[in-house]
């Protein structure tokens, strides 16, 4: 009885989660249902279920369907494995040879940044990331580097609320509206820019690395020293020359993980 029901269910779910995956953004039961040939009935539990365990996201007033952070998690999780530290740990290296700035590989877990790498300089500065630790990720320019790459449905899970927006500094976002905003320019730009977001006197740049189907998975970012002379005003340094080292780094994990470059 068991292997007859439970087994095709969780198949059919699977399959529910990978249309999910593959749209780039929230989409509908009846869309879900007509690509998987799923009677409707069926895939409203299906997606009920989902939904329960954290998996999927109801959207009621677009009657749309979206990952929810469950999935996130586990993309996440994925991602602390052995081979793509491996693989990450060389490129770091020679980043920081050539920029003498202290750098780090992140990831999402939830809606907040969790280091997984971090190669300092020669002359390292202290810095209160540190592999294991974890931070708001709508503070740090890792965080914001993926965040500004999800739908926007996304986002609005990960920040479902004004608690989810915790703040170090002064600075960054206060809700989802700023954060919006935020990640807009920040994606006009091509890179993310933290500011004393995180640590007063330092500043930080991070751009994403892609999986195969151009979602961000990961983030490579660089942080130095800097004194904003109009405090607590954001000064609109972006550090151009900075950040076109850490896309080099970060398009080349990309490559090398198979990942699908930016558009």
């Amino acid at each position: 009885m068991g292997r007859s029901t439970d087994i095709p269910a969780l198949r059919r779910g699977l399959a529910v989660l990978r249309v999910l995956a593959g749209r780039p953004g929230p989409v509908s039961a009846a869309a879900i249902a007509r690509e998987l040939d799923l009677p409707r009935s069926t895939t409203y539990h299906l997606l009920a279920e989902l939904e329960a365990a954290g998996f999927v996201t109801h959207l009621p007033a677009e009657r749309r369907y979206g990952l929810g952070i469950a999935a996130f998690e586990l993309g996440s999780a994925y991602l602390r494995h052995e081979p793509l530290e491996r693989l990450a740990g060389p490129l770091l290296r020679k980043l920081v040879d050539r920029v003498e700035h202290t750098a780090h590989l992140g990831v999402l877990q939830g809606n907040e940044s969790l280091y997984l790498i971090k190669e300092r300089p020669r002359r390292p500065e202290t810095l209160v990331t540190d592999v294991g630790v974890r931070l708001p990720a709508q503070l740090t320019a890792s965080g914001r580097a993926m965040l500004a790459r999800l739908p926007a449905a996304h986002v609005r899970a990960l920040f479902p609320a004004s608690s989810a927006f915790v703040r170090r500094t002064e600075r960054g976002p206060r809700g989802l509206a700023e954060l919006r905003n935020t990640l807009n320019n920040e994606r006009r730009l091509g890179w993310a820019v933290e500011d004393g977001h995180v640590t007063p006197g330092f500043a930080s740049v991070a751009h994403p690395v892609f999986d195969h189907g151009g979602r961000p998975l990961a983030a490579i970012s660089v942080t130095l020293r800097h004194h904003c002379a109009t405090e607590p005003a954001v000064c609109g340094e972006t550090w151009p020359a900075l950040a076109d080292e850490v896309r080099r780094a970060a398009a080349e994990l990309t490559d090398r993980i198979g990942g699908q470059p930016e558009p």
